[in-house]
């Protein structure tokens, strides 16, 4: 910092930067165990974090890759010796285990407000549709980047993929069955932050996407959030029925 004082917005987006980064008591966790093996150069894996801390390798992936995406940690990729296909190894560590911690500055708060606001002015009866709609129109577009046109055969596997790509993408979601046997997707973090508290709406688009990607991986789907961690739930679900 040159010790200019920062504006409104750019201490917001210090602040949101921070809290997204490290606000999550888990993610908080799992930094401080990568950066406490900062000597080992192999780095530490999702596995590791995911058997570590006792969360879903998913969640594990997303807390670790929102870290590398931040610039808290830097990711090596590995293939495993004798493997000629799959998932290559991720491994995550601290660059430079004895430097502070850098702070940067994000705009990406600003932007989901002016999307809450943007949304806030159209029509009531309207808005919710509008912006399923248009979180459809994204998920078949994310949908078209995952590499496979292959046409899922189980609805499971077909959220298999959402769930993955959600992660990708912040959610920490995950694909399971509820006790009542409904095929669900649990999304453990909201990527939209506290915006959807003021604009409710925008969990519509998160709905969208779901639908979007599973209309292109599966064929067409009932997608209903029954939960939403902006709204005071412990995590954000939706069943899907085809």
């Amino acid at each position: 910092m040159d010790g200019t004082p920062l504006t409104a917005t750019e201490f917001s987006s210090a602040v949101t930067a921070i809290t997204g980064a490290f606000g999550d008591a888990t993610r908080r966790e799992i930094y401080l165990y990568v950066r406490e093996r900062g000597d080992d150069e192999t780095g530490v894996t999702a596995a590791d974090a995911a058997a570590t801390f006792d969360v879903h390798p998913n969640v594990a992936r997303h807390h670790l890759d929102k870290l590398a995406a931040g610039g808290y940690l830097e990711i090596a990729v590995e293939r495993l010796k004798g493997a000629s296909a799959g998932r290559p190894s991720k491994r995550y560590r601290v660059i430079d285990a004895g430097s502070p911690l850098a702070l940067p500055v994000r705009q990406d708060a600003v932007l989901v407000s002016l999307l809450g606001r943007a949304l806030a002015i159209l029509p009531s009866d309207q808005v919710e549709s509008m912006a399923e709609e248009v979180g459809t129109e994204v998920g078949r577009s994310m949908a078209s980047t995952l590499g496979s046109a292959e046409i899922h055969r189980s609805l499971r596997s077909a959220m298999e993929v959402v769930a993955e790509a959600l992660t990708a993408h912040g959610f920490a979601a995950r694909a399971e069955r509820s006790d009542d046997n409904n095929l669900r997707i649990v999304s453990e973090h909201c990527p939209f932050g506290a915006a959807p508290i003021e604009h409710p709406v925008i969990c519509a688009v998160d709905r969208g996407l779901v639908r979007g990607m599973l209309g292109a991986l599966y064929g067409e789907t009932n997608a209903e959030m029954k939960s939403s961690l902006p709204m005071g739930d412990a995590v954000c679900i939706t069943d899907v029925s085809a």
